[in-house]
């Protein structure tokens, strides 16, 4: 049996960029992640990536395609990163071509969100269906839509921003001037801060720090109420964008990654009560609401396996 061709997916980072050889569903080999922050000029960071990608096709002859997800709105047809989130100085970047040049390989730039949803869809929790909302939850909310076996882009390719949806009309100024955006509640640095307050009001000092997510499903294993009923909050935060969405788009499932959804049952038993409560039979009785199958890996999978199909689709 011969086995799968390769590509590159590349997870583009505020932090570090990640370059990974993938074959199917799996990861095969990583180059040594790149400091996002140390080069001035996306093209140095571009020439960087470059050469991480030569150093890998050295190792792994037959490489077809390269896959680049970004986190940040871009344009499909040209190739182009409108601007990226916490990256100085990347506003209309000719990512794909300028990558594809210095490579000799052909590239796709997609959403990082939109990869996630790729790689659920196509090898994830998704499989086999047509229609799915995923979602991943950190230092905001990112999301993609998979409709009728097609990663919806809208007109000008940056559809299923569920994370910039209002569930406040007169809530919180969000960056774009939106109000009530949703993950101007349920980021990380948002959790953090709502727990912090809500332990103060309950006369315990806790720094940020102690309240990170992870330390608060820590602590709602040990039976902490504060940090149950915070998880509780941000699962009905949640449920009011999710559902808004499902009434709009009557997906099959809600597919939920990132470290927030590390919160387990925490968070998904109440999320699944208030989604469920809010709609009707025909959008929920056949609703599935379930953890994403990858992991940190998801960007790397669903870039890689898209610049495949589209690498294919063009010979």
């Amino acid at each position: 049996m011969s086995q799968a061709p390769l590509s590159l997916g590349i997870d583009f980072g505020g932090t570090s960029v990640k370059v990974g050889v993938v074959q199917g569903q799996k990861i095969i080999d990583f180059c040594t992640p790149i400091p996002t922050q140390e080069y001035e000029t996306p093209s140095e960071l571009i020439k960087a990536i470059a050469a991480s990608v030569s150093n890998l096709q050295e190792k792994h002859l037959g490489i077809a395609a390269i896959g680049v997800g970004v986190p940040g709105f871009v344009n499909l047809d040209k190739g182009l990163v409108y601007q990226l989130t916490n990256v100085p100085g990347w506003v209309h970047v000719p990512l794909r071509d300028q990558l594809s040049a210095l490579t000799e390989l052909p590239c796709t730039i997609e959403n990082d969100a939109n990869c996630m949803a790729y790689a659920e869809w196509k090898h994830g929790s998704g499989k086999g269906m047509h229609h799915l909302l995923c979602l991943t939850l950190g230092t905001g909310v990112g999301s993609g839509i998979i409709s009728n076996d097609t990663l919806l882009h809208g007109s000008h390719s940056t559809a299923g921003e569920l994370g910039q949806t209002s569930i406040h009309y007169r809530g919180r100024k969000g960056a774009y001037g939106n109000m009530g955006a949703l993950e101007d509640y349920i980021g990380n640095n948002e959790i953090a801060k709502e727990a912090q307050s809500e332990y103060a009001r309950q006369g315990i000092t806790r720094s940020l720090e102690e309240c990170a997510p992870a330390l608060l499903t820590l602590a709602a294993e040990e039976g902490d109420t504060i940090a149950i009923d915070l998880w509780r909050g941000v699962a009905e935060k949640l449920a009011c964008a999710i559902v808004n969405a499902c009434w709009l788009l009557n997906p099959e499932a809600i597919i939920i990654g990132g470290g927030v959804a590390k919160a387990g049952p925490y968070l998904f038993e109440p999320l699944e009560t208030f989604i469920r409560t809010q709609l009707s039979t025909p959008f929920y009785s056949h609703l599935k609401i379930l953890p994403a199958h990858f992991s940190n890996d998801a960007g790397i999978i669903g870039a890689a396996t898209l610049a495949l199909e589209n690498a294919s689709s063009s010979e």
